[in-house]
């Protein structure tokens, strides 16, 4: 099997390669799938990770997250930890840690429930996840295992078998534009 790192430098290169205009008709198809699931019409607050460097956009899923009144939250790290910040509205947000947008300051959402829609690298079916390598969303649901999750990914980001640890949570949900993958 691949290692974490391995694996991390041949997503990158394929999302790297990706067209500006597929990310979006993408990225629009998995906005569909998200809205339409039971746990996000029953959702009140969301925590939503701000997309970076050809990610899932997330912005829709913000976007429409709003249009039915629903909190929303997203991510900004300190130190080892990461809280989750009400947003309000995109201009709170600036490049922070790595250059991922996080808004500068704002409220703390301390929700115990929540549906999160969670990034990652890649993925197998079995829902096992492969981050960014900080461990930070792992800590954070390890604390918080109440929030739902839901993990947005392109097809390619789905491998036949990524490596796991101990400590690794995995998402409920996987959602690409082509499948939706529940945790068995």
């Amino acid at each position: 099997m691949e290692t974490k790192s391995d694996i991390r430098k041949q997503i990158y290169k394929k999302r790297k390669a990706c067209t500006e205009e597929q990310i979006r008709q993408w990225s629009l198809r998995i906005t569909e799938k998200v809205t339409a699931l039971s746990q996000f019409r029953s959702a009140e607050r969301l925590m939503v990770y701000a997309d970076y460097n050809h990610e899932v956009v997330t912005r829709y899923i913000i976007e429409e997250a709003w249009k039915k009144d629903k909190e929303v939250a997203v991510p900004k790290v300190s130190g080892k930890d990461m809280d989750f910040i009400l947003l309000k509205d995109f201009s709170q947000l600036k490049p922070g840690y790595y250059g991922i947008p996080e808004p500068e300051e704002g409220e703390t959402a301390n929700w115990d429930e929540a549906l999160m829609i969670m990034p990652g690298v890649a993925f197998d079916r079995k829902n096992h996840r492969v981050g960014y390598g900080g461990g930070f969303y792992d800590r954070f649901l390890e604390k918080h295992p109440l929030i739902r999750t839901v993990a947005v990914a392109f097809d390619f980001q789905i491998l036949d078998q990524v490596p796991t640890e101990p400590t690794d949570i995995f998402p409920q949900i996987i959602i690409t534009e082509k499948e939706e993958l529940y945790l068995k």
